[in-house]
């Protein structure tokens, strides 16, 4: 995977949106309504026959075609189990992933729903059984183009663009590369305690913003970030609130889960050093996307003195966390 800097999505007109998807034989109404995605660009688009798909144009060098198309066949594989997700619609002209004008996209059905109510115990013991059997067909193989979850890529790689970037401020350049320096010692001792970790098939980016919740239960959506890591990874994002809540989070989550996949306690020593790695990673994803115009304007916020002040702090609170007893389970 490379990462690019370039915007990319200039030249996506609504035009264009509608061009592409009749080359593919679908005819829009004209209705376009942009979706909440940054990473990529995703459009609901009403039909001329038939209800509204959505459409998903890949952002430019960020995938490669065999890394898209191994996430498009994962989620097949789930369908295929009856886990209920969302794929890409194949096409005989073109499979899941289309080329038009130089951007690459794909077509979903339109899935409606409400965000989980994650306080709810029988909510967390309902995603529990979901990513339990995600993860048990997860397993079966590893993805080949797909790289995965580890320190260097999340951590030593982020800070490394950031200090060569000039997003720092001066006065706390040196703050925050000590910060992280710090965490990045208490991630790898973390992952010292854990041990040798059975990696696998990941959903990658398992929060509640990428389920939607119907009355027949979850449809877990938007596998962009797809990769290999550990069963904890998908778990932890559901946690949250004090320690004691997250115990009993934790509890609930797995109740449904080990019904169909075996969990390794000893991931529980990563739950903070994963929250760590996101926490570094995701300032180094802000400022590698901030000549795409949309995020200065999603981000106000980002790049100035009181941001990198509340990062420092931020990281400053994880170095004692990871020090602490995993959760207790």
């Amino acid at each position: 995977m490379t990462e690019n800097t370039v915007p990319g999505f200039a030249g996506l007109t609504p035009d264009l949106v509608l061009d592409a998807l009749e080359s593919l034989g679908l005819y829009s109404d004209g209705r376009l309504l942009a979706l909440n995605s940054y990473e990529n660009r995703v459009y609901q688009v009403g039909m001329e026959d038939g209800p509204p798909l959505v459409v998903k144009f890949y952002r430019p060098q960020r995938w490669t075609d065999a890394a898209i198309l191994e996430e498009h066949d994962f989620v097949q594989e789930l369908v295929d189990q009856e886990i209920p997700v969302v794929p890409a619609i194949g096409f005989p002209q073109g499979g899941t992933l289309h080329h038009f004008n130089g951007f690459r996209f794909s077509v979903f059905v339109r899935h409606g729903g409400r965000a989980p109510e994650l306080e709810d115990r029988s909510t967390l013991e309902w995603m529990g059984r979901f990513i339990g059997r995600i993860h048990a067909v997860g397993a079966t193989r590893p993805f080949q183009a797909r790289p995965s979850i580890d320190i260097a890529s999340f951590g030593e790689e982020p800070l490394a663009y950031l200090l060569s970037q000039e997003f720092l401020p001066a006065d706390l350049k040196e703050a925050y590369r000590s910060v992280v320096e710090q965490a990045l010692d208490g991630v790898r001792r973390c992952f010292d305690r854990a041990g040798d970790c059975r990696i696998l098939r990941l959903h990658g980016d398992c929060h509640g913003g990428n389920v939607l919740w119907t009355d027949d239960g979850p449809h877990f959506v938007d596998f962009d970030d797809s990769r290999m890591g550990p069963a904890i990874q998908d778990l932890w994002m559901m946690l949250s609130g004090e320690r004691a809540d997250m115990v009993r989070q934790m509890c609930d989550l797995l109740a449904g889960y080990e019904d169909f996949f075996d969990f390794e306690p000893r991931e529980l020593h990563l739950v903070e050093a994963l929250r760590t790695l996101r926490l570094i990673y995701y300032s180094s994803w802000l400022a590698r996307r901030w000549d795409d115009p949309a995020f200065p304007l999603a981000f106000p916020w980002f790049n100035t003195q009181r941001y990198w002040q509340d990062r420092v702090l931020e990281l400053r609170e994880q170095i004692p966390l990871m020090q602490e007893a995993p959760l207790p389970i």
